[in-house]
């Protein structure tokens, strides 16, 4: 069968989950190869206030950030850089990073990693989260 030419998604249709139980982090799933049967990932991720992810790498996959709402900073290769709406970065394969809410508001990242490189396994292999109105307003392009 044939995979559909074209794979459309609404944000009031969105999952959400978060890895592990302690995490202060967690993904909206908008595309991924186990849903949809693509090569690479596409979620928001979305950390509470002083949340962060826990310092990883990637074998073979590039991940890039696009800040969508609140204030951050993002530390990868020895760098520090304060991240804001509207910024955006790109981590290369084997570059150990962290990304962190430095606000007193959620932080909102689009985020891609392709190729997958088990990233979507791991989110959809952790605990189901209700995403609140805030999240799926944001996620639309509403804000607050």
């Amino acid at each position: 069968m044939m995979p559909a030419p074209v794979l459309s998604r609404r944000a009031a249709d969105l999952r959400g989950f978060r890895i592990s139980p302690k995490d202060q982090n967690y993904f909206a799933c908008i595309f991924d190869p186990i849903a949809d049967g693509v090569s690479f990932t596409l979620v928001v991720e979305i950390f509470l206030p002083g949340g962060a992810t826990p310092p990883n790498t990637h074998a073979e996959a590039e991940e890039c950030f696009f800040v969508l709402s609140g204030t951050g900073i993002a530390k990868a290769g020895g760098e520090t850089m304060p991240i804001g709406p509207g910024d955006s970065f790109v981590l290369r394969p084997g570059t150990e990073h962290v990304v962190v809410n430095t606000g007193a508001e959620k932080l909102y990242c689009l985020t891609m990693m392709t190729p997958n490189e088990g990233f979507a396994e791991l989110i959809r292999n952790g605990t189901p989260v209700e995403l609140t109105p805030e999240d799926r307003a944001i996620i639309a392009g509403g804000g607050r």
